[in-house]
């Protein structure tokens, strides 16, 4: 089948899969009676008074995108000065690329959601077209976890589960590739996190990504019909598309990134650099506005309203009971559907069991670039450049300014919320494995599994 065939078939497939699956569901904006009011607006003083009062953000409809859709709802931008922010739902992380490169005068966007290290892949003309630099500055992280791999029903029974080299599930993987029928697993772009994530899973197994299995990108709207058409084995993404996998029993999920990774950074909040720096109290109020949905999105009184709020047609578009789950830290794992319920897998949005989530650590920003060249994504050389490369497109200071001018503002930000250290310090990872963002090649070193190029 020709590939726009093939594309018109798999677009107008999903699209019945979600009629057929969403219909009886109300997806209306929720009632005004059940919603809590909006934040009170500040008398702006000369400092705090943004330059200018808009700005367009675009966003993946998956669960870390949260904070700026409840930015926006619940009235945090305007409380802030910044009234006429516009969240433009983005049909793809390609579509997101492609629209900031022409930035919102040209009908694009000026920043917004965005998987790692992709911000630092525009600034250096990486992923762009003609390899043309496109400056970003990386202002905060959205969220901690939120993803996991779904797998198609047809491989239930055959071990593919977080501990794929115990259960016997990679021996089951590496037979069919030996088979000539590898095990075909999507991500939603490649060289970013939800590639990395399903690269690190496999090759901490002894499941060697680039020759066992074969990892193609496909975007997240279409993941339902190609599961359900068993045309792919596997898929890493944010929720809720793995539990609406689940849900639509049409797969099980394997494996959390939670489980991977405990406290993972997700994806970020990045704007081009020439709008942050003609306009720093703007980025600052920015930044509040959505420092303080995070903590709204992390109190659980909010909780019911917030998958109200994300499930209506024009965010997520998926019945609440899609959500629910991705915010209690309850999934049912496995082949077997086993509910299970752990507070450390939930997503985060302002703190997580090992600090700030919202603060933008550039040790994390150095594991990302490390993992484009152990997977031979980028050469070598690429690590001798990553500490420049991380200083220029990091915001942490404009995340701290605005923090701090936060606690005089509100009593959930104090100071002992804001990090000392652009290093949030080791890292583990759940086969025994560490990263030292001052020692990158000492981790390169330690893989087994890898793809170097020089």
């Amino acid at each position: 089948m020709p590939s726009f065939r093939r594309r018109q078939f798999l677009l107008t497939a999903s699209a019945a899969v979600g009629a057929s699956l969403l219909k009886g569901c109300s997806l209306d904006p929720p009632s005004p009676d059940s919603m809590s009011a909006k934040a009170a607006p500040l008398s702006l003083s000369p400092a705090t008074t943004p330059e200018v009062s808009g700005i367009k953000l675009g966003y993946i409809a998956i669960a870390e995108a949260a904070p700026l859709i409840i930015a926006q709802e619940k009235g945090f931008f305007v409380r802030h000065g910044m009234s006429d922010v516009k969240i433009s739902k983005q049909a793809s992380w390609g579509a997101a690329r492609d629209n900031i490169e022409i930035g919102s005068g040209g009908g694009g966007i000026d920043g917004g959601q965005w998987q790692m290290p992709m911000p630092h892949l525009l600034s250096e003309g990486l992923i762009t077209k003609g390899n043309r630099k496109v400056p970003m500055v990386v202002l905060a992280q959205l969220c901690t976890h939120g993803n996991g791999v779904a797998i198609a029903k047809k491989h239930k029974g055959k071990g593919i589960e977080l501990n794929l080299a115990q259960s016997g599930g990679a021996e089951y993987i590496k037979g069919l590739a030996a088979a000539g029928k590898k095990f075909k697993v999507a991500y939603t772009f490649p060289k970013v996190n939800q590639d990395f994530w399903l690269r690190y899973w496999l090759a901490a197994n002894g499941v060697d990504p680039n020759k066992d299995v074969d990892l193609l990108a496909v975007p997240a709207s279409q993941t339902v019909a190609n599961m359900r058409t068993e045309t792919m084995d596997g898929f890493s993404t944010g929720d809720p598309w793995p539990s609406r996998i689940v849900k639509d029993k049409i797969g099980f999920l394997a494996m959390l990134t939670a489980q991977v990774w405990e406290a993972h950074p997700e994806e970020y909040l990045s704007v081009r650099r020439e709008w942050v720096e003609q306009n720093p109290k703007a980025t600052k109020a920015l930044l509040k506005a959505v420092i303080e949905a995070q903590i709204w999105c992390d109190d659980p009184a909010n909780r019911e309203e917030m998958v109200q709020i994300l499930a209506q047609r024009k965010y997520f578009n998926v019945p609440t009971e899609f959500l629910r789950g991705a915010y209690e830290g309850t999934y049912p794992m496995g082949d077997s559907l086993t509910p299970v319920t752990d507070e450390k897998t939930k997503i985060r949005y302002w703190k997580d069991a090992k600090g700030s989530v919202s603060y933008p650590y550039q040790s994390h920003d150095k594991w990302f670039l490390t993992e484009t060249v152990r997977w031979g994504f980028q050469p070598t050389g690429l690590l001798q450049e990553a500490d420049r490369i991380v200083t220029q497109v990091s915001g942490e200071k404009y995340w701290r300014e605005a923090a701090t001018e936060l606690t005089n503002m509100n009593p959930n930000v104090t100071t002992k919320d804001i990090p000392t250290n652009v290093s949030r310090g080791i890292e583990k990872f759940f086969d025994g494995a560490t990263f030292d963002s001052t020692k990158p090649q000492a981790y390169l070193d330690s893989l087994a599994i890898k793809a170097i190029k020089a």
